[in-house]
């Protein structure tokens, strides 16, 4: 489940890396938190996973098939 947390988390931070870079000239200077909160979770593991972590509190359901990090 550790392993699981971890590729979701390394992928929502190269999508929020790839949105920032897509923006404006110089936004990175600018202070803008990135758009991207939520993603569709790994396909390696199986569902049983990302509802065990979203019962444990460190992801939250945020649509059909979408996960954001807990705050």
């Amino acid at each position: 489940m550790e392993r699981a947390f971890k590729a979701f988390k390394k992928r929502l931070k190269i999508y929020q890396a790839d949105a920032a870079g897509s923006m404006a000239p110089a936004s990175h200077l600018s202070g803008a938190r990135p758009t991207i909160t939520g993603i569709t979770p790994p396909d390696q593991y199986p569902q049983e996973v990302w509802d065990a972590l979203v019962a444990k509190g460190k992801l939250k359901k945020s649509g059909k098939n979408t996960y954001e990090l807990a705050r």
